[in-house]
């Protein structure tokens, strides 16, 4: 069984969550990380996905958009642009959005910020998926 650590998440309008959990699983630029008690001291950049919460309850999702995590041996604490809750997710609003990501990917037309559209997909996928 994982021991416990503390993970906080802030956003600029509230404390999202501040508790003890076993483990915490996320996006970063440069992949999928699982933190653990003990993990190496890091400072990493969060990348649109979900983010699963463990704790002796079981695991909680969230749709975490963008943000700065810093993890050390017996804490993690996210700074996120923004994160939600399933209950928070407009399931509709964020069809939409995939379908106008996906569209404007696909016509690839010169004003078009390939960047910024793979971004807002990814954020619609991520609140997709915690939906499920």
């Amino acid at each position: 069984m994982a021991e416990d650590f503390t993970l906080k998440i802030i956003t600029p309008d509230r404390i999202f969550y501040e508790g003890t959990v076993q483990m915490v699983e996320f996006n970063t630029t440069e992949g999928e990380i699982g933190v653990l008690k003990g993990h190496i001291p890091m400072t990493v950049i969060v990348k649109p996905g979900v983010l699963t919460i463990t704790t002796d309850q079981g695991e909680k999702l969230a749709a975490l958009h963008a943000g700065f995590a810093e993890i050390l041996q017996e804490q993690v604490t996210i700074l996120a642009e923004i994160i939600e809750w399933p209950r928070e997710i407009d399931k509709e609003r964020a069809e939409e959005a995939k379908e106008r990501a996906e569209e404007r990917l696909r016509s690839k037309s010169p004003e078009t910020d390939i960047a910024r559209a793979e971004t807002a997909l990814l954020r619609a996928m991520a609140r997709i998926q915690v939906m499920k």
